[in-house]
């Protein structure tokens, strides 16, 4: 496969105004550029995580009426939501994948709670609402934890691995911890990359070398465009990433590609 999914991750975690009319434009902006999904998480008017859905289908419309890229939730992040309440976005109907944690995670000081049961219960609410996961995984752990869930339940398939390294408690971002985190993939599942606290593009360039069929970029991770360099908008990141891969010989994959070779809401 010559092409690769770009995903915009438009919104920074810190505290801050949220509001849908400067994201879309953001977001739009990304999608004429060559990005062909959205990350987006269910926020409240401070940023903070909610089960009010209100900004977040807001802002998905908005995205809607200009683009047709695909709109991805997350179901995670940490909070004091439990795993019911994080799987509010799955019953929208303009949802179209979501992220799926299924191990607890290191976040620097913080600590991300998945038990095992909340990962069960949040594949079952996957599978009933014909949602497309994106599997996180943070560590080997993880992978082989998404593994035992794939047997359990097979309907999951091709399943989507977004190997995230770079947080500080976590997996470094480097060639020979993804090196190894590769080896833990399945046969026949797709993987691709999201690189928390970058500074450069070096290793994303790395990881398109050995593989990787989606890159995550945006500011939930960094607004860094190199190490001396910070924007105030998504555009820049999505352009960047855009010229890396055609350097590469490579081209950005369009929404409708994305859903085709994902199974995207299949």
């Amino acid at each position: 496969m010559n092409k690769i999914l770009i995903s915009v991750a438009p919104v920074c975690g810190a505290p801050h105004d949220i509001v849908p009319e400067e994201i879309a434009k953001d977001v739009i902006k990304c999608w004429e550029a060559g990005a062909a999904m959205v990350h987006l998480h269910v926020r409240d008017s401070h940023g903070g995580l909610t089960t009010d859905t209100t900004l977040f289908q807001k802002t998905i419309d908005l995205i809607r009426a200009k683009t047709n890229m695909i709109i991805e939730a997350s179901t995670g992040g940490v909070s004091n939501l439990n795993i019911k309440e994080r799987c509010v976005p799955l019953y929208l109907d303009d949802v179209e994948a979501c992220s799926l944690n299924v191990g607890s995670t290191n976040l620097g000081k913080q600590v991300y709670c998945n038990p095992l049961d909340d990962v069960d219960y949040c594949i079952r609410q996957i599978l009933e609402q014909h949602k497309t996961p994106e599997v996180e995984t943070f560590e080997l752990g993880h992978t082989y934890t998404m593994m035992k869930f794939m047997q359990k339940y097979p309907a999951i398939n091709p399943v989507l691995f977004s190997i995230v390294v770079g947080h500080e408690g976590e997996a470094p971002a480097t060639p020979q911890s993804l090196a190894a985190m590769i080896q833990m993939i399945p046969e026949g599942a797709r993987w691709g990359i999201t690189q928390a606290n970058r500074k450069d593009f070096s290793f994303l360039a790395a990881a398109v070398g050995m593989g990787a069929e989606t890159i995550r970029i945006g500011f939930e991770d960094s607004n860094y465009l190199n190490p001396t360099t910070q924007v105030d908008t998504n555009l820049p990141l999505v352009e960047k990433t855009v010229q890396l891969l055609k350097a590469m010989d490579k081209e950005p994959m369009t929404p409708d590609e994305g859903r085709a070779y994902f199974k995207i809401g299949q």
